[in-house]
């Protein structure tokens, strides 16, 4: 397993990392308290903890939808709660411009599933130098994850796979477990997004509807299986959240689904 560093912090090593925090940038006060709080948790298991937040979600379901702060407020929010917080910062891109800066505050640059196989955002990201997670679109087997690897791997070894569910039939996903050691054999750590796995996909009619009480079985399945982190976007009011409030997972939740995860996770060992 190829093992991809940020700072002290080491993915595919046995550990397990948490990559949390909300869908989308909420203002700097609530997308704080609620990274604080899931450092907490993650510091008292011994989990290394990773924020993610969006500032653009480009791919909202309905145009009146809220997309967040966009990149240049959105960027000094994740400057201050990295450096409040002294945590690495994971957050999506959706262009190739937006590549280069966001590589200045972002220690990770996501890329995200509808996305995965654009070539020069790949490449873009990439030639930042920063660490680059993938997730896997919905409508690719893992398998064909091997080709977006190879595109990276023209430029940069840091590389991180993210399973989030696969579409089947309408308004819903399923997740293919042997996904996981599939992907592991590319050499590349696995991460599992166990709230958009969850998501109902225009469930909604003009948004994403979703199935949070799942989250918790899936996760444990995931880490029976095999993985190297968990991406769960978490909330303090989950029925107040801006963008996939139906998927989140509750705060007050996040510690008893980390430490089942973790129990597994250790037994693997």
């Amino acid at each position: 397993m190829n093992i991809v560093k940020i700072g002290n912090i080491e993915i595919g090593g046995g550990k397990l990392v948490l990559l949390a925090g909300p869908c989308v940038l909420e203002g700097l006060e609530r997308s704080l308290k609620i990274g604080r709080r899931a450092k907490e948790i993650a510091d008292k298991l011994g989990i290394p903890y990773i924020f993610k937040a969006s500032f653009d979600k480009a791919n909202r379901s309905s145009i009146k939808s809220y997309r967040g702060p966009g990149m240049v407020e959105g960027l000094k929010i994740l400057a201050a709660i990295k450096s409040e917080l002294n945590v690495p910062i994971v957050t999506d891109i959706h262009e190739t411009y937006q590549a280069e800066p966001v590589a200045e505050v972002a220690d990770i640059l996501q890329i995200p599933a509808f996305l995965c196989r654009q070539t020069d955002l790949l490449i873009a990201a990439a030639k930042t130098g920063k660490v680059i997670n993938v997730k896997k679109a919905q409508f690719l087997s893992a398998r064909d994850m091997i080709n977006v690897v190879e595109k990276l791997r023209s430029e940069t070894e840091k590389i991180l796979l993210t399973e989030r569910g696969t579409s089947f039939g309408y308004n819903n996903l399923v997740v293919d477990m042997r996904g996981l050691p599939i992907m592991r054999g590319f050499n590349c750590p696995v991460i599992f997004d166990g709230t958009h796995s969850v998501q109902l996909p225009g469930g909604a009619g003009a948004s994403s509807g979703g199935q949070r009480e799942f989250v918790e079985p899936l996760v444990r399945a995931a880490c029976a299986v095999g993985v190297d982190g968990l991406f769960l976007e978490v909330h303090d009011k989950p029925e107040e959240g801006l963008s996939d409030g139906a998927n989140m997972i509750a705060l007050d939740n996040l510690e008893k689904i980390l430490a089942g995860a973790l129990r597994i996770h250790e037994a693997l060992k």
